[in-house]
């Protein structure tokens, strides 16, 4: 779903409104076309017990190196659907995952206890980079045009993808090898089979 400061795209799939009072912020919609999404209130103790460190992971932007392997490394997943644990890592969707490890030069059905020490180093600094680079371009917004910022304006990052949502493209890193699609968890995984060979 969307969380909107200002008019959501539809009152169809509206599923909460609130108008605020001595803020700056006037108005909070939440937007959500699947209805998966849902809106809480929390009091601080129930915020720590359903979302708190026992739960979730740290923010992907701020977990160190030697902690992100720390709480991977052990694991014969994927590394791609290891990515994807909210309680290992928080903050890594599935397309900004494709979009890391083929920065990364990483397979994304290598298992995340054979990585090597460099291979770890490689994904760190990756993540950084692609979380970063797509906060700055505000998100990805794609052909269905269901994610909107907050002001309800497309993203811009969708233009830099590397590999998500480019099956049968050619790579633009190595210029020769199509993009592949598979499935991993359910979800789509795209790569490139030249720039992330699976040793």
């Amino acid at each position: 779903g969307l969380v909107l400061v200002s008019e959501p795209p539809s009152v169809e799939h509206l599923r909460f409104y609130m108008r605020l009072s001595r803020t700056k912020l006037k108005e909070f919609w939440y937007w959500d076309r699947r209805g998966l999404g849902s809106v809480r209130l929390l009091t601080p103790q129930q915020f720590v017990r359903e979302l708190g460190p026992e739960k979730l992971g740290p923010d992907a932007l701020v977990v160190q190196p030697h902690s992100l392997r720390e709480r991977l490394d052990a694991s014969r997943r994927a590394i791609k659907v290891a990515l994807l644990d909210q309680r290992a890592v928080a903050g890594v969707g599935n397309l900004y995952a494709s979009e890391i490890l083929h920065l990364a030069g990483v397979h994304p059905a290598k298992r995340c206890d054979r990585l090597t020490a460099d291979e770890w180093l490689r994904l760190h600094e990756s993540l950084q980079e692609i979380l970063l680079d797509a906060i700055r371009h505000e998100g990805s917004t794609l052909s269905d045009g269901t994610y909107r910022n907050v002001l309800n304006d497309p993203g811009g990052y969708q233009n830099c993808h590397r590999v998500y949502d480019r099956s049968g493209q050619v790579c633009r890193r190595c210029g020769r090898a199509e993009i592949i699609r598979i499935v991993q968890a359910q979800r789509s995984t795209f790569f490139c089979p030249q720039c992330q060979r699976k040793r």
